[in-house]
């Protein structure tokens, strides 16, 4: 026997007495490398089963099978590996710090919501299908807190009602007052991560409705810079995306969203329906300078105004504002007399816009009646 170690009988009857007398005080607490991590957003991989390609489309069709016929049609990633793609592009380019929640609409199926969940994500999942909520229900009570289940659409938040609200429509204030978000000044760091696929038919009126709640800051945005991953179609990104001069992909959308937003493609998913997986992250610095949450809405329509006529000349469109002295002002600008209302560049409208702000000259008539009358948002 070595020098200072007890028999074995000894040892068992010690191990023994220091767990009993140790049990009390670590009942009910977690490791602390576990209640680190939980606190910076990451959790421990529950190691879920993600199903395949085939079962996934099975409980995709019995759902729709129990859904009304009239029911809109939706689209669902039932591919693991695209949903591994997924994961891996919601969590590349993370800040250091606390990881904010993921806000994920429609999950359907769960395929990406496990796939989340197993990469130590703390999800939200949103869903509108009662079809699909016992599956996802069944998920959240097998874990503790990284996964909850709300009943509600997305693509219906904040209906234009008044009264009671009816499920799946969903009061923005509600929503994140379930999810435990609270409201950040706009130049911190992103509250809340969402992800989702917009409605094949609603793309253009969906992104319209998110545009205005960004520059108005209302909706999930009254919360702080929310960060949208969402996948939309070839055509819309290539809108979002387009240069001055591409006559037919640069429009107001495009200035709009560029002017708000980093846009960044992270996947493009090519074999069906052309998806494209754009992040939008609203600029810091939006707010900073002469435009603010109660004049956007002036500065939506003066950029739809000016593309309304692509091919015109900003003198033109400047003096049927009833500004004597448009020239001038552009050429303070340092924009040419001859320019074409296509032909700026987003943070043009946004400087000319300033400028108009600031100048006795400006007034706001051509935003009324005849403006109203010409635009058709929805």
């Amino acid at each position: 026997m070595l020098a200072g170690q007890a028999p074995p009988g000894c040892r068992r009857l010690l191990a023994a007495a220091l767990a009993a007398g140790l049990r009390p005080l670590l009942c009910g607490l977690r490791p602390c490398w576990a209640t680190a991590r939980r606190a910076a957003g990451q959790w421990p991989s529950p190691g879920l089963r993600v199903p395949e390609a085939a079962e996934a489309e099975r409980l995709v069709q019995q759902a729709q099978q129990l859904q009304r016929i009239s029911a809109p049609l939706r689209r669902f990633i039932a591919c693991p590996q695209l949903a591994r793609t997924v994961q891996r592009c919601l969590q590349g380019g993370a800040s250091p710090g606390p990881r904010p929640v993921l806000l994920e609409c429609a999950p359907g199926p769960g395929i990406v919501t496990r796939t989340l969940l197993n990469a130590g994500v703390r999800v939200v999942a949103l869903e509108s299908n009662s079809a699909f909520l016992p599956n996802l229900q069944s998920l959240e009570n097998s874990l503790d807190g990284q996964l909850k289940v709300i009943y509600g659409d997305f693509f219906r938040l904040d209906p234009l009602v008044t009264g009671t609200v009816k499920p799946p429509a969903v009061c923005s204030d509600k929503l994140f007052e379930t999810m435990g978000v609270a409201a950040v000044p706009w130049r911190a760091d992103v509250p809340l991560k969402i992800f989702g696929i917009l409605p094949q038919k609603k793309e253009r009126n969906t992104l319209w409705r998110l545009l205005f709640a960004l520059y108005e800051c209302s909706s999930i945005y009254r919360y702080g810079r929310v960060e949208l991953n969402i996948f939309i179609s070839e055509k819309e990104y290539k809108v979002l995306t387009a240069k001055p001069g591409e006559v037919r992909a640069y429009q107001a959308l495009t200035i709009l969203w560029q002017v708000g937003c980093e846009i960044q493609l992270l996947h493009m998913w090519l074999p069906n329906d052309h998806l494209c997986l754009v992040r939008l992250t609203p600029q810091q610095n939006l707010f900073t300078g002469g435009l603010k949450p109660t004049n956007s809405s002036t500065f939506i329509f003066m950029v739809k105004q000016c593309l309304a006529r692509p091919r015109s000349r900003l003198t033109d469109r400047l003096n049927s504002w009833s500004l004597d002295n448009g020239g001038k002002l552009l050429r303070e600008l340092e924009i040419p007399d001859n320019a074409e209302t296509r032909n700026l560049y987003p943070e043009d409208y946004r400087r000319l816009f300033e400028a108009l702000q600031n100048s006795n000259m400006f007034t706001e008539t051509w935003f009324h009646d005849e403006v109203l009358d010409s635009i058709s948002l929805f």
